[in-house]
């Protein structure tokens, strides 16, 4: 015998062998082992908790696996010195305690297989313990594959977690871990979870895959890297980010997700660098919340195989894409709701089939270099507050390139639109925009087409070889300076050039090509069907009563007319009045479909109209863009929300009551064309209602919407329960009316509005709550219970 070596043997029970180094059990060769010795142990089964608590290196005398330790309680290895274990192979039987327990010390576990049904397969833990953990295989079919918390700093390499019956790796409680060419895979449960203030995690070239539920998962605070790693196949999200985590990925690669490649919210930081994220269910990144910020630098994004954006900003998050390529998508960037802003730089959004850039509900952009090429709409800014910079952008081989609608107006800078469909550039329905040395061309429609009187501003822009022409304006037309376009048609026409002098448009367009054939009106559902939806809405029966009295009045007059009898003289024009979210909208919808069912409106189409899209900026164009919002409605409904903001209180020079007089003229000119619903609080409707003598005898009915009750707020959270396949446990819907009951229901209660952000916030509680579960029911993935709101 060597010295320095203590010896364990099965049949070793002699006092001779004991005198001579050979002991019979693991226990007794440890009591009798000193710092530094080495113990060797023969093959067999040992029913007993090795417990190391000083600096001695245990190793199996005939290879790795030759040796198990199984002991019937607690755990089968714990660790409390800097001791060193090789090629064991570990067996825990409580389910109550880790199979391995590190606790101290720096001790090396390497060549050794954890096969467990407990807790948590290793767990290393407290402020003492750095171990080293190397080429270890971890099976726990009844818990947590690895842990690591409380402080605890390990090194993990080349190891691999799987069958584990909750989430493979653990990092919490301020602990850390460096994670090397480590596979997790087949748990149930994250792939790997890091939480807590001060938790880090440090993930290079490791992988992540068939996992059910997220792939990875960080909250709380926590901190981490992975390099060259990669994340695929999982049941939900490849990454999720909540409560100001962050995460940088470099060189890693996420695809086979049927959910969002990356979720970010709860001011989390993610950061993303020569990173492939590819065949995903929903968003490929998915960021929300103020505070929420996404940077990718030399990314990959593609191969949706949903119908979502790629990336997703909302809620007042905010995203930087740099060098990146994004392709065949749905759609590429959208980014929507005050506060959210998206910044990408010498990017390139490919093969997108419907929209590449959306940008909507006050969020911004800022473009530089962007390439868009083969998508059903290239750029689209949607409504009022929306705005972006673009310079030096390319939109290419798209249905239409750029779209400005309904208010937004975005500066573009040196861009070029060429070979789309339809209009290179088109601007509508308010839209304003500014485009600064752009060029459109080689399209088969008109390169800047601006209807509806927008007040764009076109200043060095140039045409070429768009089919149907150049510039096409509808009167007045927008502002331009030092404009060309060489017209191309069949027949060739001569240049022309454009300028701008004063308010007053000087442009004159070239001759339209043939009109294109108008487009067949939609067909008109039966009354019945509306009516059945106006009944279906919860609450609002003193609502439903006004419009089904409209409706019979109008129905029982076309009836005396046929007769030969004096129809009842009846105004269809409407005031709704009541606070945000009473569903004041959908009913002037359901109210034109009816009319438009019954012949009395021509289409029952709804046009809905603020404030900003029919007051102009000097003297003459409000009238005109009154004018033209009234023509779109023509044969349905004109629906102008917080009508009262026409006629403020300090109206001074206020352009708003030329909209109001210009109204007033149009619903007499066009009495039987037009259906006009005005709306908005109740006290302020009163001030909008006496701003012209003509406006309360063309207003002849008030319909209030009350703001819901609990009950109903309850009733709408449950039908959006039913509608997504979610149900309301009875303490839940106790609790909901309890909270419904106590929110103040003042100017800014949303009603509806409210009820519905409080189903997702629960949602989203639910999604964390359930992802800790370790196989949860069919029941579980449905049932919202009472702390899933708060």
């Amino acid at each position: 015998m060597s010295p320095g070596v203590v010896r364990v043997t099965l049949d070793g029970a002699s006092r001779w062998r004991r005198r001579s180094g050979e002991y019979p059990t693991l226990g007794e060769a440890l009591a009798a082992a000193e710092a530094g010795d080495t113990v060797t142990i023969g093959a067999g089964v040992f029913r007993e908790t090795v417990l190391v608590d000083k600096p001695v290196t245990l190793r199996s005398a005939d290879g790795p696996g030759s040796v198990r330790v199984e002991p019937p309680t607690g755990s089968a290895l714990v660790l409390l010195a800097s001791a060193s274990v090789q090629g064991l192979h570990l067996e825990g039987q409580d389910s109550s305690a880790p199979a391995v327990l590190i606790d101290g010390g720096a001790p090396e576990l390497t060549d050794c297989r954890v096969q467990t049904r407990s807790s948590v397969g290793i767990e290393v833990r407290g402020p003492d313990a750095e171990p080293r953990i190397r080429r270890v295989t971890v099976e726990n079919s009844g818990g947590l594959g690895l842990r690591v918390s409380d402080e605890a700093r390990a090194l993990v390499e080349d190891c691999e977690v799987f069958a584990a019956a909750q989430s493979g790796i653990v990092v919490r409680g301020a602990a850390s871990l460096l994670l090397e060419r480590t596979k997790v895979r087949q748990v149930t449960g994250a792939g790997l979870v890091l939480t807590g203030p001060g938790s880090q995690l440090s993930a290079v070239d490791c992988e992540f895959h068939d996992i059910n539920g997220n792939g990875v998962q960080a909250d709380d605070r926590a901190e981490g890297l992975l390099s060259g790693c990669a994340v695929h196949r999982v049941t939900d999200n490849g990454l999720v980010l909540d409560t100001e985590a962050s995460l940088t990925l470099t060189g890693s690669r996420l695809h086979e997700i049927p959910e969002n490649a990356a979720d970010l919210r709860g001011r989390a930081s993610l950061t993303l660098r020569q990173t492939t994220l590819r065949s995903f269910g929903r968003n490929g990144l998915s960021v929300w919340d103020p505070g929420t910020h996404v940077e990718a630098v030399g990314c990959d994004i593609r191969d949706s195989t949903g119908d979502y954006p790629a990336v997703w900003v909302i809620s007042g998050a905010t995203a930087t894409l740099t060098d990146c390529d994004v392709r065949d998508v749905p759609d590429a960037l959208y980014v929507l709701d005050r506060g959210s802003a998206a910044t990408a730089v010498n990017c390139s959004l490919t093969q997108v089939r419907a929209t590449a850039v959306s940008v909507s509900a006050g969020a911004s952009v800022r473009l530089d270099r962007l390439r868009v090429q083969d998508a059903g709409t290239g750029m689209w800014f949607r409504d009022h507050g929306t705005a972006g910079e673009l310079t030096a952008c390319e939109v290419a081989d798209t249905g239409t390139g750029v779209i400005v609608t309904k208010g937004a107006d975005p500066r573009l800078e040196d861009c070029l639109v060429r070979g789309s469909l339809e209009a290179a550039v088109y601007v509508s329905a308010g839209g304003r925009g500014t485009f600064t040395g752009c060029t459109a061309s080689h399209g088969k429609g008109y390169g800047f087409h601006v209807i509806d009187g927008c007040p764009t501003h076109l200043v060095r822009c140039r045409a070429e070889q768009n089919a149907r022409s150049g510039f096409e304006f509808s009167e007045p037309g927008p502002v331009t300076e030092d404009c060309v376009s060489d017209d191309a048609r069949p027949a060739p026409q001569p240049a022309v050039s454009v300028r701008e002098h004063a308010a007053a448009a000087a442009y004159v367009p070239a001759p339209r090509a043939e009109a294109a054939p108008i487009a067949p009106l939609p067909e008109v559902r039966p009354a019945d069907e509306a009516l059945a939806d106006l009944d279906a809405l919860v609450g609002l029966a003193t609502v439903k009563q006004e419009v089904r009295t409209l409706i019979d009045l109008i129905s029982v007059g076309r009836r005396r007319q046929q007769a030969g009898l004096k129809a009842p003289s009846l105004r269809r024009h409407l005031v709704f009045t009541g606070s945000p979210g009473t569903g004041k909208t959908t009913v002037a919808r359901l109210y034109g479909e009816i009319l438009g069912s019954l012949g009395v409106l021509q289409r029952g189409h709804l046009v809905e109209v603020s404030r900003m899209d029919l007051v102009g900026e000097h003297i003459g164009a409000t009238a005109q863009r009154t004018a033209e919002c009234f023509d779109r409605a023509r044969g349905g409904v004109l629906f102008i929300d917080e009508a009262y903001a026409l006629a403020p209180e300090d109206s001074g020079r206020d352009f708003g009551r030329e909209a109001i007089d210009t109204l007033v003229k149009l619903m007499e000119d066009h009495r039987d064309e037009v259906v006009v619903i005005v709306a908005g609080y109740t006290a302020e409707m009163e001030r909008f209602l006496s701003a012209n003598p003509g406006v309360a005898s063309r207003f002849s009915r008030t319909i209030t919407f009350p703001d819901y009750s609990a009950d109903e707020l309850l009733e709408i959270t449950r039908s959006q329960a039913v509608e997504h396949e979610y149900a309301l446990a009875d303490a839940t819907e106790s609790r909901l009316r309890e909270h419904f009951a106590a929110l103040p229901k003042g100017p800014t209660f949303g009603n509806g509005r409210t009820a519905r952000l409080v189903f997702e916030g629960m949602v989203e509680r639910h999604a964390v709550r359930v992802a800790q579960l370790p196989n949860p029911t069919t029941e579980e993935l449905q049932i919202l219970l009472p702390e899933d709101l708060r």
